[in-house]
């Protein structure tokens, strides 16, 4: 009976937290039209969400870019076409590794910080501090930080992609031979859709990048404002953020996945 009551308790309480974060988004979209008032935080969240994460989002782009090149390029050499390696690049950093990789990046540094703020807030009281001075919590402080990471994660995420490509090309030039202008070339042509305007590839990555955006701010924003018990229940919130991040991001890219390339078609 233990372990039912357990396994209960652990399915209620995620309906519980799964229900107040969809209402923390309804409430974050309702109160939109009120962002003109807070452009000086949405900047001041977007230059800490966006500016001060390139160096580690260019880092791990440059290398996941020329790691896809060098494990891939060495299975196709076998088979004497490694220099489709540039269409190969190209395709899985827009289409797939480019959101992914940022969206990891930013639920482990951004998701998580937006977590610790915001609780250490609650638990200090200074959450209900605002609610007594008549401040709505959710205008005040969740609706920038939301903003702020669903328009700064397509912006990394294209910078990923740029980055990953070259890095790919950077190894291709290097170990397998493949000059570099036929691997810019192969690579501009994969991404090409004649007459159709911004590349099919392209775009799901980027509309990949703006859901995860939405999902890892609101998340570390939920997490934040229902962290109990001091600095213990702080870092359960922090933990519970990047965590649940982490699965929703694998969850919905699959999902956008399949909308865009199976039920819309290639």
């Amino acid at each position: 009976m233990g372990v039912i009551n357990d396994a209960g308790k652990l399915v209620l309480g995620s309906c519980q937290g799964a229900g107040y974060t969809l209402t923390l988004l309804y409430r974050t979209a309702k109160a939109l039209p009120h962002l003109p008032f807070k452009v000086r935080f949405t900047l001041d969240q977007m230059f800490a969400a966006g500016i001060k994460t390139i160096p580690v989002t260019l880092i791990v782009a440059v290398f996941a870019g020329m790691i896809l090149s060098l494990q891939t390029g060495l299975e196709l050499q076998k088979y004497g076409q490694h220099t489709l390696i540039g269409n190969i690049v190209a395709i899985s950093m827009c289409r797939e590794m480019g959101p992914f990789i940022t969206a990891l990046i930013l639920a482990a540094t951004v998701g998580s910080a937006m977590a610790a703020e915001l609780g250490t807030m609650n638990v200090s009281e200074e959450i209900m501090a605002l609610e007594v001075m008549s401040i709505d919590p959710v205008r005040f402080l969740v609706l920038p930080r939301v903003v702020a990471l669903t328009l700064m994660c397509p912006i990394l995420t294209i910078l990923t992609d740029i980055v990953g490509i070259a890095g790919g090309g950077i190894v291709a030039t290097t170990q397998l031979g493949i000059s570099f202008p036929y691997y810019l070339n192969s690579a501009r042509e994969s991404l090409t859709s004649m007459g159709q305007g911004l590349p099919k590839d392209v775009y799901v990555g980027i509309f990949k990048a703006w859901i995860f955006g939405v999902t890892i701010s609101i998340i570390g924003c939920s997490c934040g404002l229902r962290a109990r018990g001091g600095a213990i229940g702080v870092g359960n919130a922090v933990r519970q953020a990047v965590k649940t991040a982490f699965l929703l991001i694998i969850v919905l890219g699959y999902i956008v996945t399949w909308f865009f390339y199976r039920l819309l078609g290639s």
